[in-house]
């Protein structure tokens, strides 16, 4: 079977996460940057809330493409100096875990909102992932490195789940929003327990 360029670049851009996966293992630098590159590919709640900004972001217009998923990236390096500095939200998880639906959600019914809203629902989800990684940053004998690497993984989970969504055919675009839908389900698993 022949794969249409557009799923073989898609492919590719995932593929190319997987050698951030070998350094999860123990015995690479496990306080500095491999550990903040595992961090968001480890944790499903935010792997699957990464790739699907990704989706979105795919799923949307104009300056909204490049505006979300940076400003996901920038609340989260805001997060994770608050975090840092020892900010505790209350119920932090579970915001983490509504972020994974709702983002779920948008990508299943490809959601258009004015972009003051988008904006504000990815800055303020952003913020509560970064305020997780923040928390664990003390812990660290390099929290630059720990803050690169999160950063990096972030970028890529954007990046893969926006090439998806951008390069797959017109005729299977529905696969994206049952991807959403996968999405919200793992959401409401996490929410549930």
């Amino acid at each position: 079977m022949l794969l249409t360029r557009s799923v073989r670049l898609s492919l590719g851009a995932a593929l190319c996460v997987l050698p951030m996966l070998a350094f999860a293992h123990p015995g690479h630098d496990e306080s500095g940057l491999m550990a903040g590159v595992a961090h968001p590919l480890t944790g499903m709640d935010h792997l699957l809330a990464m790739f699907a900004v990704g989706l979105w972001a795919a799923q949307q217009k104009g300056g909204a493409r490049w505006m979300l998923p940076a400003t996901f990236v920038a609340s989260m390096l805001l997060g994770g100096l608050l975090g840092f500095d020892g900010l505790a939200v209350p119920y932090l998880e579970t915001g983490i875990a509504a972020s994974v639906l709702a983002f779920g959600l948008l990508v299943a019914v490809a959601a258009r909102l004015p972009i003051a809203v988008a904006i504000a629902t990815t800055g303020v989800f952003g913020l509560a992932h970064g305020i997780a990684h923040g928390l664990e940053l003390p812990d660290m004998s390099s929290p630059v490195g720990y803050a690169i690497g999160f950063v990096a993984a972030t970028s890529a989970l954007h990046a893969t789940g926006y090439a998806l969504a951008r390069w797959t055919p017109v005729a299977a675009a529905s696969l994206i929003r049952v991807l959403g839908l996968v999405s919200a389900g793992a959401g409401v698993m996490l929410l549930a327990g």
